[in-house]
């Protein structure tokens, strides 16, 4: 219960501001397109479509930051459809305000508090996760001083055993702590050792755990 109290006094104020904000701004674009030949129903949907292309794109914007989408110009696609969305919004709002800069002012405030919304949002939405969180840093760990040294293996002999007995205690903390097997990538990080040999242990690892 408190949990819950706590959540709603820390995200209750950001989201009753994106409504009101929202709904300030979705009026002024209504307005503006049933007064430029665009009445009913269809003023409604403009304004839909101005606003949901906004959270779209800054929802696609986090989506790529996430996992490490690679940029292929100067600007992404979901930034350039955000820009265009914030534009149009902004426009529509001043469309009805009064020709002053106080008029100007007054009526962007809901477009742009809206938007820093949906950003508050996104951010908490996007924030990393403890169990991400630990993994990452499992993965940037110097192995610890008592790592034997690393011999070189043949394929007759494979991994030297102390290394293998070093590479099963690491596998078995990370199992202990996190509930699934140890990946060659963790392991590799944790022992400072290359891909092939990281592979290597891990299948020297199963063999020896396979009933016989």
């Amino acid at each position: 219960m408190r949990r819950l109290a706590h959540r709603l006094l820390d995200t209750g104020p950001v989201v009753v501001l994106a409504l009101i904000a929202g709904a300030g701004s979705f009026t002024h674009i209504r307005d503006t397109a049933t007064e430029h030949g665009q009445p009913g129903w269809m003023s409604w949907a403009v304004a839909v479509c101005i606003d949901l292309t906004c959270v779209m794109a800054a929802r696609e914007r986090q989506r790529d930051r996430r996992t490490g989408r690679v940029r292929r110009g100067p600007v992404s696609w979901p930034v350039l459809v955000l820009s265009g969305g914030v534009v149009l919004s902004l426009a529509a709002n001043l469309q009805q305000a009064e020709p002053t800069v106080w008029g100007w002012i007054t009526a962007a405030t809901p477009a742009g508090a809206f938007l820093v919304a949906v950003s508050m949002l996104e951010r908490r939405v996007t924030a990393s996760r403890p169990e991400a969180s630990a993994t990452h840093a499992e993965a940037q760990a110097v192995a610890p001083p008592d790592r034997p040294a690393l011999a070189p293996a043949t394929e007759d002999e494979g991994p030297a055993p102390a290394l293998v007995d070093y590479a099963r205690r690491v596998a078995d903390e990370h199992h202990a702590k996190h509930g699934t097997p140890i990946t060659p990538d963790l392991l590799r990080a944790r022992l400072g050792v290359s891909d092939q040999l990281a592979s290597d242990l891990l299948r020297t690892l199963r063999t020896a755990a396979e009933p016989t």
